[in-house]
């Protein structure tokens, strides 16, 4: 069978590497480089994360054997994340909610509000982002730090967004966890306490290695899609394929596809994203890996401190910001951060978040079910409009490459 890929991200690469073994694939990606929102810029020898600073790791054991199978283990170095707050002027670690202890060192009161709240709160179901945050963690967390954090990330208030996304996403721990955290000096164990990152100093050597071997025709900007005549498709009306997979953005992929119905592409016009704004600073070696700045004093929302990922470390951090921001007010902000010593490299990206808003829910149901309808699988973060970090995208990947294993072509695609 002859399979077509939209996309040449984690997820596309992935699926196509694992579908190659039994399949022919090719792939189309628009760009001239690879690897989509997790690949790199290098600059000055630094790798330049402009969307995110992408890091790997999964409680997956299946997702790790294949990443180490793509780029062995000994390509690889361990990253401790070390992940701070800056909250009421002091740097607290991450998760808030284990960081009781020193939040009364400077406020006693408020940490004894956020304790008794949290210990108060019952499960049960939420109407909204707003709602869940109070429920799981109660008042004062959630207004103090959940409630703005978010709405600076989101660009729109938690009242106004689903609970949707958060499962896996978020640190949640139960009451005796957070009793633990106030006697002792237990923390959360997150998916990502520790990640991989290559020994090449830039995540751009896994997603080469991923690549190696595949068909992908860069440059190739998918604008048309139509059912072949006897089965199949056919792509920008030249490249005949007996399936395709589109990582492509869901909001985008009904508007190629000839004749798709007006209801879909109403649904598709309803989804909403972010972009993000990032600057790439030379700066002081910190101890953290991210600062998260729930606190409006700041239009940034976090630091990268990409340094710490490098082996030996170097003084590098980026600063991201949501939507689309200008260089010059970026790299003001950023005089009021003392470590941040120079401005190297600017950058927005266009597709870097999904927004969970009171519309998401309807219109993800209803384009998916128009292009299962119609034979296109969707794959990855933007393709199946969902909050995937790396290995869930490559977990997302195995799952379609083995339902599309033992297909076999309806027709002769040559």
């Amino acid at each position: 069978m002859r399979i077509g890929i939209i996309g040449a991200g984690v997820s596309g690469l992935a699926a196509g590497r694992m579908l190659a073994r039994h399949h022919e694939v090719e792939i189309y990606e628009r760009n001239e480089f690879i690897g989509g929102i997790a690949a790199a810029r290098m600059v000055d020898g630094v790798p330049y994360h402009v969307t995110g600073g992408h890091c790997l790791n999964s409680k997956n054991s299946k997702v790790m054997e294949f990443v180490h199978q793509v780029l062995p283990k000994k390509n690889w170095h361990p990253v401790e994340r070390i992940a701070k707050i800056s909250f009421r002027g002091h740097l607290i670690d991450y998760p808030i909610e284990f960081s009781m202890r020193q939040i009364a060192e400077f406020d006693r009161e408020l940490a004894f509000r956020m304790t008794r709240d949290f210990l108060s709160t019952s499960d049960r179901p939420a109407a909204n982002l707003e709602e869940w945050f109070r429920i799981k963690f109660g008042d004062s967390l959630a207004e103090e730090y959940f409630i703005p954090y978010n709405a600076k990330i989101w660009g729109r208030h938690p009242s106004m967004m689903s609970p949707d996304w958060v499962d896996g996403k978020l640190p949640q721990p139960n009451k005796q966890n957070f009793f633990n955290g106030l006697i002792s000096s237990e923390k959360d164990e997150m998916p990502h306490a520790y990640f991989y990152y290559p020994e090449a100093n830039t995540q751009n050597a896994f997603l080469d290695a991923m690549a190696e071997g595949l068909e992908i025709f860069r440059g190739y900007e998918v604008s048309q899609l139509e059912k072949a005549p006897g089965g199949g498709w056919r792509v920008n009306g030249d490249r005949r394929v007996d399936a395709i997979i589109s990582t492509a953005p869901l909001n985008l992929i009904p508007f190629l596809i000839a004749d798709s119905p007006s209801d879909v592409k109403a649904a598709a016009g309803l989804l909403r994203y972010n972009k993000v704004s990032n600057v790439l600073w030379e700066s002081e070696e910190v101890e953290a890996t991210w600062t998260y700045f729930p606190e409006s004093s700041t239009v940034f929302h976090r630091h990268i401190h990409i340094g710490n990922f490098l082996r030996p470390r170097l003084g590098y951090t980026i600063t991201e910001a949501v939507g689309d921001q200008p260089r010059e007010l970026l790299e003001a902000e950023g005089k009021q951060f003392g470590y941040l010593k120079r401005a190297v490299d600017f950058h927005v990206s266009d597709h870097a978040y999904v927004v969970f808003d009171e519309n998401y829910s309807e219109s993800v149901k209803k384009i998916k079910a128009y292009l299962t309808n119609v034979g296109i699988h969707t794959l990855g973060r933007f393709g199946e409009w969902e909050y995937y970090n790396m290995d869930i995208c490559i977990e997302k990947a195995m799952q379609l490459a083995a339902r599309l294993g033992d297909m076999a072509p309806e027709n002769d695609a040559s």
